[in-house]
């Protein structure tokens, strides 16, 4: 009895002693971080895929959770960038009354901004930028808060992501101290809000890349802080606007808007403090006044594709610091050299002045720059080793997962991508800013320097962490915070830029003392007694299982290729750019299990379907059949070179599935159909000639970008109206390049495997030579063309339309004796620039490849054409309410045709094409 009495006293004891632990950790708890700020946190980690690991336990201010910061027991910072978090954002978080940042740029996250974040009335900055946001901007309604109401806040950071609707006047006002304004990069359409101009303490805005009408606010002149304006790639409109008072402005960007046609601004030239000057294409005409160069800080002046004439003269007195001049694209006749003006680059291709004669070499300013560099950040003085798994060797030759981005720089002042001392010193900048922040970096990498398609410095950038072979996520948080919000200061000559950071997968998992508590704890509680044990092991299964969920779920969206079969036949995992994999399961679920019913095409490839995402937004599924499936090496290299492939006038790949024996192909949906449905009538679209020019420009430079401006370049080999696309405003997107031929160097730019292209469209050379080049490509472009003029096919009942052009052309009379191969649809049009149309598309034609044009000079013709049609080559083809005529009774119209997606393999016949 004694001692029984006495085993019974001491399992009293001890389970009193746990209970007394477990209560003291519960108020040790409650008392280090508040206990809303803890359930939003929660709340967060529910709805958030790819939390970091050490989100556990009850303590986030006290356990120091990855990403978030703490004053006392508030949470006051959410900074997560670039750390693969996905899911919709919270409205949540507004319940943390006391934040100051929310940074959480560079992720994966969608659905709409919550109005609530206007609750928020302590933060200072707010940065959305790099996500998948879409949805209209929020602003207060009544009892609905909204953005208006963050008059504290100093940055709105929301460039690049897929905001829709006009930017409300209401989102600002007088009450506000923003400095910076970032919607860059979106669809933004709508005027320019005036009330922007009330928010005289801001210092940076960019409204760039969207579609923004009208004209700029005359209230911008109360914006005497600003020190950045870039208003680029809209369509504006209405005089070039009059911005004296913007009186310390440093870089002005205006270019490609629809300004009114106006002489060269006089009051640019007492512009003191501007150092970056960008106005291409922008209507300018007349003379360039000397006096631009003579300003104090001036390094960069853009003025390419405008009317200006005349002589250029920088003048006997121009800007010490003056780097880069480019006026390629006027109607420049004459350029004055002034003594010490060697070290100023200088552009004037396409210009009189660079017509060539037949003697003496060519100035150096009639030669092209180079577009890309091959430039690499050396080693320090060592040999670096191998490096295992996906490790790389930093310049320091240490192995170690680096974290990767894209610098990209707006209006760099230098033209010379050969030059590395200048990358040498941004090399130096970098790493003088990571140590005066006491970042965690030992090396930084730059490689790559190559221009894009917007004209901006693209560089490759991988930061090295020092001490150790990963960065945790405070590291990689902290790295990407440093360089999205401007701390970093590039050399002057770089200009303004924006980082784009890739998602980084190789954290340390951290976390580890939260799970040595929990493991303390089950111990203890073994101690105790069976029952205690039973019950803590029950609560630990439960736990473990909850975590091992939470963790499969993370995998998926961070690992999205942890089913890929990495082995020698495919491959390691693809390196993706803006694409993602989709599992079958999924595919299935946005296709009806891939019914007919969401079948809206079929070709030699296999079948593509239409899906539907949870969102709503539509998707081209394209399935292979067994017998047109590639092996995974292959289907591995294709779509990483289609995740590269970006542009407005290329059909973009949104993903892929590679399970379950499936090789899926999966792009935007493009609603409008095919350009050979369009001209004959089956779609329903009324193309008036107008559209048509329009039409012309989009394809040209959409297969422009994919010969001279992919990494690597590509051969399309199947050009086709068949394969040009027309979207929601009948923008013309080049598609089917799937299977196209990389031109890697070795190759020297042709193509000997077996020919892809369609009958009537094949470069007659191929039969000859059997190699397809860039040219063949522009040969095909040229039988498109011709069909947009005559509405013909390229073998029409026998007649060849190349032929057909041929014999009735007679240029010395009206529409070069072309009326009765002209599409009939268009005869009683106004057709401005017939004439040079057909004359392109003939020199396309052309039965020699060598004197067939470049597409970048096609582009050029054709922009030329619709100027001189009374067009602007930079508005969108069409607005959203484009009107359609009744299709053909029983001709549905379907966007992806038997031959839009088919694949047009197989040998060609072995004769000439007729002529």
């Amino acid at each position: 009895m004694g001692t029984s009495a006495t085993t019974t006293a001491g399992l009293r004891i001890s389970v009193l002693l746990l209970l007394a632990f477990f209560t003291a950790r519960i108020s040790i708890t409650q008392a280090a971080t508040n206990g809303g700020d803890l359930s939003v946190l929660n709340s967060l980690k529910d709805v958030w895929a790819n939390t970091p690991p050490n989100w556990v336990g009850g303590d986030p201010c006290g356990d120091n959770w990855d990403g978030i910061s703490c004053s006392g027991i508030r949470v006051t910072s959410i900074t997560l960038s670039s750390t693969g978090l996905s899911g919709q954002l919270s409205g949540d978080i507004a319940s943390l009354s006391e934040l100051q940042i929310l940074s959480l740029n560079s992720n994966g996250f969608t659905g709409t901004i919550p109005p609530s974040i206007g609750n928020l009335i302590n933060l200072y900055w707010l940065d959305l930028a790099d996500n998948q946001l879409e949805g209209s901007v929020p602003v207060s309604d009544g009892d609905t808060p909204g953005l208006d109401l963050l008059v504290n806040t100093k940055h709105f950071h929301f460039g690049k992501n897929q905001l829709t609707g006009s930017i409300p006047t209401k989102l600002f006002n007088s009450s506000m101290t923003l400095l910076h304004v970032l919607f860059d990069s979106n669809k933004l359409t709508g005027n320019i809000p005036p009330t922007l101009g009330q928010v005289n303490s801001l210092e940076v805005l960019r409204l760039d890349r969207n579609s923004l009408t009208g004209t700029v606010p005359g209230s911008f002149n109360n914006l005497g802080s600003l020190t950045e304006l870039s208003l680029s790639n809209n369509d504006l409109n209405g005089p070039f606007p009059n911005i004296t008072g913007m009186t310390v402005l440093s870089s002005m960007d205006m270019s490609n808007n629809s300004f009114d046609s106006s002489s060269f601004p006089s009051w640019i030239s007492s512009m003191g403090s501007l150092t970056t000057l960008m106005l291409e294409n922008t209507q300018l005409q007349g003379p360039v006044p000397a006096g631009l160069f003579s300003l104090p800080n001036l390094q960069t002046v853009n003025l390419a594709r405008n009317d200006l004439n005349g002589s250029l003269d920088i003048g006997p007195s121009h800007s010490s610091q003056l780097q880069l001049i480019d006026m390629q694209s006027n109607f420049i006749s004459d350029y004055r050299q002034r003594p010490g003006a060697n070290d100023v680059d200088i552009i004037l291709l396409r210009n009189p002045v660079c017509d060539e004669t037949p003697n003496g070499p060519r100035q150096s300013y009639c030669i092209p720059p180079d577009r890309n560099s091959k430039y690499t950040t050396p080693s320090n003085s060592c040999v670096p080793g191998r490096c295992s798994s996906n490790k790389t060797a930093s310049p320091n030759c240490a192995c170690a997962f680096a974290y990767t981005g894209l610098l990209v720089f707006r209006a760099p002042s230098f033209s010379d991508l050969g030059n590395a001392t200048i990358f040498t010193a941004l090399q130096r900048s970098l790493m003088d800013s990571f140590r005066s922040t006491q970042l965690p970096v030992d090396a930084v990498q730059l490689s790559n320097p190559r221009k894009d398609s917007s004209e901006y410095l693209d560089i490759d950038l991988k930061v090295f962490p020092y001490g150790q072979d990963f960065f945790n996520r405070s590291g990689v948080s902290r790295i990407a915070f440093s360089l999205s919000n401007q701390t970093f200061k590039p050399p002057s000559m770089f200009g303004p830029f924006f980082f784009l950071g890739d998602e980084y997968t190789h954290f340390d998992g951290g976390g580890s003392g939260s799970k040595k508590s929990a493991s303390t704890g089950i111990i203890i509680g073994a101690a105790v007694g069976g029952i205690v044990l039973v019950l803590m092991v029950i609560l630990a299964a439960v736990y473990a299982f909850r975590q091992k969920k939470r963790a499969q779920k993370a995998t998926e969206q961070s690992h999205p290729f942890a089913h890929w079969d990495a082995t020698e036949n495919t491959g390691g995992f693809p390196q993706l750019k803006g694409a993602r994999c989709f599992s079958f399961d999924e595919l299935k679920k946005y296709t009806n299990n891939f019914s007919d019913a969401n079948a809206i095409g079929s070709g030699g490839y296999g079948k593509v379907y239409r899906g539907v995402l949870p969102t709503g937004h539509l998707l081209a599924i394209k399935r292979a059949q067994r017998e047109s499936m590639q092996g995974g090496h292959e289907f591995k290299t294709e779509i990483e070179l289609l995740s590269r492939v970006h542009h407005k006038n290329v059909v973009s790949l949104v993903g892929f599935c590679f399970e379950q024996g499936e090789q899926m192909l999966i792009y935007e949906y493009v609603p409008n159909g095919t350009l050979g449905d369009a001209l004959s009538g089956k779609s329903g679209i009324s193309m008036e000639w107008t559209r048509r020019l329009k039409v012309a420009l989009g394809a040209a430079r959409g297969l422009a970008y994919l010969h001279e401006l992919a990494d690597p370049p590509i051969i399309h080999r199947d050009i086709k109206s068949a394969n040009i696309l027309l979207d929601e405003r009948l923008t013309a997107k080049v598609a089917d390049f799937g299977l196209s031929k990389l031109m890697g160097d070795s190759e020297k730019g042709h193509v000997t495997t077996q020919v892809k292209g369609t009958m009537g469209y094949l470069d007659p050379e191929y039969y000859m030579t059997q190699q397809l080049t860039e040219k063949s490509d522009v040969y095909s472009f040229g039988v498109v063309l011709l069909e947009l003029a005559t509405a013909k096919r390229p073998i029409e009942r026998g007649k060849y339309i190349v032929r057909e052009v041929k014999m009735a052309m007679d240029k010395t009379k009206s529409l070069y004796n072309l009326q009765t191969v002209i599409d009939p649809a268009i005869c009683n049009e106004s057709l401005k620039g017939l004439d040079k149309f057909v004359d392109l598309a003939m020199s396309c034609v052309h039965e020699t490849g060598a004197d067939r044009p470049s597409m970048g000079d096609v582009v050029k013709e054709i922009e030329l054409i619709l100027q001189q049609a009374g067009l602007n080559p930079n508005a969108d083809s069409v607005s959203t309410s484009a009107t359609y005529e009744e299709a053909e009774k029983g001709s549905p119209r379907h966007p992806y045709s038997k031959e839009s997606f088919e694949y047009s393999g197989g040998f060609p016949p072995s004769k000439l094409e007729p002529q």
